[in-house]
């Protein structure tokens, strides 16, 4: 049967999902056994079972310093349930074998001296909060529905759960981000495919667009400065917290909620002049307001390790008068009429008038952020753009749209199709890239899974008899 490319994965899309509540066993040990009972002062009860008999929450299994719980099990169905995701046909067994691989990559990680600050938590988890919430429909119900007493100790189980994610997404960077891939390797990955085996890429399609920003006045702009001035003062003279004023008045999305916090480097794909002004700064300084392409910044560098620096920023934009909206409007139509009577091209548009940086010297080509290509599959471009542009012709432009924007706020786009590909058998030479990236998952995948068969002979395991017949993708019991 020929395959899809589509429709393949190559890395459980389950690596994505929460992990089950973390609880330190301190059990100095590296033979792995089966756990012969469990202590009656370790389990206590929490369901009745279709038999009568009381269901008792102990402990399932030890993956090195972790434990896992049975009770970890029936909390992974209803994270499951709470994100839509059909439980049917998903087993306890399979359950159990993910949670061990999540404890053993964030024991791993801790043996590596892999280290997870609390802002990272804190900002993961308000964003998972108010997941559930929109979900569930208040706190209240999502306390009720996670089966936790009240909000501080639900919130002290999930700053513990997304920590051991995190510690897992780091340790399973640290393992594929050694493994690297050679031409010759491509070519044998591709060679193994044979005719109706070969893989089939689906329709894509190139997508160009100018943008016109409204200006903004001296008068907005003096107008943020100022009030961005009137915080440090009040942080640096009246100890006010600038966590507290980023939770109250950043602009920012990605970071208000954890009061404006980013880990970065120099390498962290932040704008120029926003990294600039933070790697000049010592700890414990705030910046004066800087002004970026998303607005004006304040930056408070909290901490400075090497080359990592931590910290916390409050963004304010300028507002957009209806007024210079207006005219953004007006000038983006112009273009899209002297483009549509032949004066001048899609692309020369894009390039002396965009005010998309961006894409202003690519003649407007959007670039996929997954492939790093101009290349878009159909199925996977952003929701706002497919409705934009699935249905045009060649040549065809769209009206002027009205981009609202939460990072770079109010602007007008045209957009246009440049290219269409239809669905296709792989071809080594039109599609190397892609296939390369087929061919680099493949690898990434073997190298984890010879990453586990050795980590799992070196680390302490022990496994619940109840579990012992489970047929698990990796070797957890021999």
């Amino acid at each position: 049967m020929r395959l899809k490319i589509t429709n393949m994965k190559f890395i459980s899309s389950r690596a994505c999902l929460l992990l089950a509540f973390a609880i330190m066993a301190l059990v100095p040990a590296n033979a792995q056994e089966i756990i012969k009972e469990v202590e009656k002062d370790t389990v206590k009860p929490t369901l009745v079972n279709s038999t009568g008999r009381i269901k008792v929450d102990g402990v399932v299994a030890v993956i090195g310093d972790f434990v896992v719980l049975d009770s970890d099990i029936d909390l992974m169905y209803r994270e499951l349930q709470a994100q839509n995701v059909p439980i049917k046909d998903v087993k306890r067994c399979e359950l159990l074998g993910k949670l061990m691989e999540d404890k053993l990559y964030a024991h791993q990680a801790i043996q590596d001296s892999i280290i997870v600050s609390d802002g990272e938590v804190n900002e993961t988890m308000s964003r998972q909060i108010d997941y559930f919430v929109e979900q569930l429909g208040s706190e209240e119900k999502m306390v009720s529905y996670f089966k936790k007493k009240n909000m501080d100790s639900f919130r002290a189980e999930l700053f513990d759960m997304i920590k051991n994610q995190k510690l897992t997404e780091q340790m399973q960077k640290k393992i594929i981000d050694e493994v690297t891939i050679t031409p010759e390797e491509v070519r044998v990955f591709f060679a193994k495919f044979k005719g109706e085996e070969i893989p089939v890429f689906g329709a894509e399609m190139e997508v160009a667009q100018i943008v016109i920003k409204p200006e903004i006045s001296q008068l907005e702009k003096d107008d943020v400065i100022n009030r961005l001035k009137e915080i440090k003062n009040d942080v640096i003279n009246n100890g006010a917290s600038f966590y507290s004023k980023a939770v109250l008045y950043s602009e920012d999305p990605g970071s208000r909620s954890s009061g404006g916090y980013y880990k970065m480097t120099r390498k962290t794909p932040f704008v120029k002049e926003f990294k600039d002004v933070a790697f000049s700064l010592e700890a414990g300084q705030i910046s004066e307001p800087v002004e970026t392409e998303f607005g004006y910044h304040l930056i408070f560098v909290e901490k400075i390790r090497g080359q990592e620096i931590d910290v916390r920023h409050i963004l304010m934009k300028p507002k957009v008068s209806n007024g210079a909206l207006q005219a953004a409007k007006d000038k983006i139509e112009k273009i899209r009429k002297r483009i549509l009577n032949g004066e001048i091209t899609f692309a020369e548009a894009a390039r002396s008038e965009s005010d998309e940086k961006e894409t202003r010297n690519s003649g407007g080509l959007l670039l996929n952020p997954r492939t790093l290509e101009t290349r878009f599959e159909l199925t996977k471009l952003p929701p706002d753009i497919y409705s934009d542009v699935v249905d045009l012709k060649e040549g065809q432009i769209t009206p002027a749209v009205l981009s609202d924007d939460p990072r770079t706020s109010k602007s007008y786009k045209i957009m246009t199709v440049t290219n269409r590909y239809d669905e296709h058998k792989a071809d080594y030479a039109l599609d190397y890239t892609k296939i390369k990236e087929l061919a680099l998952k493949e690898k990434q995948i073997q190298a984890i899974a010879k990453w586990s068969g050795e980590k799992i002979k070196e680390t302490y395991i022990k496994i619940s008899p109840e579990y012992k017949q489970c047929d698990f993708k990796n070797n957890w019991v021999k």
